[in-house]
Formats: C-alpha cells, sequence, structure tokens
C-alpha cells in the first residue's frame, strides 16, 4: 500500500488555511486538491497555497484522492460527509460531525457499509499538554479520578466574526461550537459518558454585530447561550461543564481534576499546549514536570504571544492508522459519543431531566512523545 494518502478538500473558508499551513508538517498525507461551492474561492485558497481547485463532483470522482477533509459550515456536514463516503473516499470532518445523533449513526451505518474510515476534529487533545496530563492520571499521581471543573466562558462572536449568524442558531451556541473541544479532552483523560444533566438560558433575544462589515446589524438568538452541565462518567467521576456566550469577565480556569491522590489543573483544549500543573495532598499546585513531546511545542505567533498549533495532527494520525491497521485517535465512535454527550445536554435543558448517553466509546491511546514523533516529517 502506499505510505501517502492523497487529500481532498471540500470548505475554502478561514479553517481551510490552517489545514493548508499546517498539513506540510506530518507524514502520510499530500493535500491535491480544495472544492467549494463558491468556485472563486476555491480557486484563491488554491492558488495561495499552489494545489488544484476542483469542483466538488470532480474531487469527489478523482482518482488521486483517497480522503476527502469537510470543512464546511456545521449544518451541512452530514450532507457533504454524507457524499463523500457514497463517492467511495475516507472521511475527516471537522467539528461537530453531525448535529444530531441519527445523522452521526447514518454516516457510521455508511461509512461500515462501504468499509470506509472516517474521523473527526478536535484533535487539540492529542497536543503535548493534555498528553502530559492523560500521562500523569495514567501513571496514578492524582489517583482516581473522581470529578472536575470545566469552564469555556467569554461574550460570544458578534464582537469579531464578520457573519456570526449561525453561532447564534439551532447547531450553534457554545455547546456545539466549543463544546467538542472539552468533551473530546474529558473522554481522552476520563473515558465515556454515562448520562447528563443541564440548564440552558439565552440572556438576550438578539444581538448586535459590532464587527466589519456588518457593525450595528441586529440578529436573533434562537438557541441557548448559557448551558450549566453536570456529566457522569462510566468511570463514577462527575464533572460540572459551564459554557456561555453571556460573560463579559470572569476568573475560572479552563479544566480541572480531582483525585483521590492530588488535583490536576489543565491549560484551554482548545488548544495544544499550555501550563499543567499537580497538586499533590497538602501542597501547593506546581508545574508538571516538562516533556519534549512535539505537538506541544511552540510554533505559531499569536496576540498573546506563541503558542503550539498541530491542528490536522488528527488527520496525520488517521492517515497512519489506515495505512498501519490501527485504532484511530480521533475515531468516528467518539466524535459520534462527543455529539450524544452535546445533544442530551441541551435535550436536558429543554426537558429540566437527566438525559442517558445512548452511544459509549473506548479512551484513545495515548499520544506519547514517541508516537506523536512518528507523524512528523521533521523534529
Amino acid at each position: 500500500m502506499a505510505r501517502t494518502l492523497g487529500i481532498g478538500i471540500i470548505g475554502a473558508g478561514s479553517i481551510s488555511a490552517s489545514y493548508l499551513r499546517l498539513a506540510p508538517l506530518f507524514k502520510g498525507i499530500e493535500v491535491r486538491a480544495i472544492a467549494d461551492i463558491n468556485d472563486a474561492a476555491a480557486t484563491a485558497r488554491a492558488a495561495e497555497y499552489r494545489i488544484e481547485a476542483r469542483s466538488i463532483d470532480k474531487l469527489l470522482a478523482s482518482d488521486d484522492i483517497d480522503l476527502v477533509v469537510n470543512l464546511t459550515i456545521p449544518d451541512a456536514h452530514f450532507d457533504v460527509s454524507k457524499q463523500i463516503l457514497s463517492a467511495g473516499k475516507h472521511l475527516y470532518s471537522e467539528k461537530p460531525l453531525t448535529l444530531s445523533l441519527a445523522d452521526g449513526l447514518a454516516l457510521k451505518k455508511l461509512a461500515d457499509s462501504k468499509n470506509l474510515k472516517a474521523g473527526c476534529a478536535p484533535d487539540t487533545f492529542l497536543g503535548g499538554a493534555h498528553q502530559l496530563a492523560r500521562k500523569l492520571i495514567d501513571d496514578g499521581n492524582i489517583g482516581t479520578v473522581t470529578s472536575g471543573t470545566a469552564h469555556v466562558l467569554s461574550h460570544g462572536m458578534e464582537h469579531w466574526h464578520p457573519n456570526p449568524d449561525f453561532f447564534f442558531r439551532p447547531g450553534g451556541g457554545p455547546i456545539l461550537d466549543l463544546g467538542p473541544y472539552y468533551i473530546a479532552n474529558l473522554v481522552n483523560l476520563i473515558g465515556p459518558v454515562r448520562r447528563v444533566a443541564a440548564l440552558t438560558s439565552m440572556a438576550t433575544p438578539t444581538r448586535t454585530i459590532s464587527s466589519a462589515p456588518r457593525a450595528g446589524e441586529i440578529i436573533k438568538v434562537t438557541t441557548p447561550t448559557t448551558i450549566q452541565a453536570l456529566l457522569e462518567f462510566d468511570s463514577g467521576a462527575s464533572v460540572t461543564l459551564s459554557a456561555s456566550w453571556d460573560v463579559w469577565a470572569h476568573n475560572h480556569p479552563n479544566m480541572e481534576l480531582y483525585g483521590t491522590d492530588g488535583s490536576l489543573f489543565l491549560p484551554d483544549p482548545n488548544f495544544f499546549g499550555g501550563e499543567v500543573k499537580l497538586a499533590k495532598p497538602g501542597k501547593k499546585p506546581k508545574p508538571a514536570r516538562s516533556w519534549q513531546h512535539p505537538l506541544g511545542i511552540p510554533n505559531q505567533k499569536h496576540a498573546s504571544g506563541m503558542m503550539a498549533n498541530y491542528r490536522t495532527a488528527g488527520l496525520a494520525d488517521m492517515t497512519s492508522a489506515i495505512l498501519g491497521d490501527r485504532d484511530i485517535r480521533c475515531s468516528l465512535d467518539r466524535a459520534l459519543h462527543g455529539v450524544d454527550v452535546m445533544v442530551s445536554i441541551l435535550r436536558s435543558g429543554e426537558e429540566k431531566k437527566f438525559v442517558d448517553i445512548e452511544t459509549s466509546c473506548t479512551r484513545p491511546e495515548a499520544l506519547g512523545v514517541k508516537e506523536a514523533r512518528s507523524l512528523l516529517k521533521t523534529v
């Protein structure tokens, strides 16, 4: 079998630039073409990164494309992913996989029927910081994880995004937009979720856009913008998850896990790097021992300084898994479980009761230093 898979991309929006910029870091993947419902957008992105622009139909029929990455808007994920699998191509989707459990199960059935592989972002849990936290847990540094907290709180996207409408419609909101990062990391660290409960609300029925080019426009809010959720895991651990776009400022940490023998303090699961702190009984939190994990090394300048960004690591791992006949870390089953958890949280908010999670999954295999290096062309 060839040691490199030909990659096509459908969706030439802003996230495609990250994939095209970072894909060359990894072995086993070669992006060969991009398509978009807007031909001009695909042509511009193709010229920028010196690949070929094709129509969607042509890309899906191309013999040199083995796997297609779905970077369309969330509302289109199911239809486009179905097209990709129906064309006989392996699928890797941006998060969320789908906006309903039924659609996710339909994709799984289609992939299985065609003997195709499917994977889905987020892949940030493969980052050096979160894999260090995983190792600390697996090595027993905090004993048995019993509980935890997670917070993703801000005042929404209308202040910076040029077209923020979809963030405030069903299929958007902080749970389906940002929840995938937190839930994927919790599954990585603790395992699958058994049941959830939640309270949901929205602070205002409308939002005023303050970003160019639509500053001053009023948009309707038709999905919850504040969610207070409780997650019970199969392991017995319970974690509170607060997700809101109605908060101007706060002092909550992104994620903390509490165990029988200590506590662990984690950075934002939306990013690959950051500081991990460990607190043993009777001791103050201290930075955990450092390790030279290649997916935690800062490689990109941001407003707040240098940060680690290795998006496409999940795609590279999926390609490696296909070529090596092993489990995909960002697998369809784990993405499907994440969708189940998120839509169940929203359902609980509507119904005011606990909701049992229908799906389950295993924890992904840890990605240690050696395994991470094996995905990269150079380290």
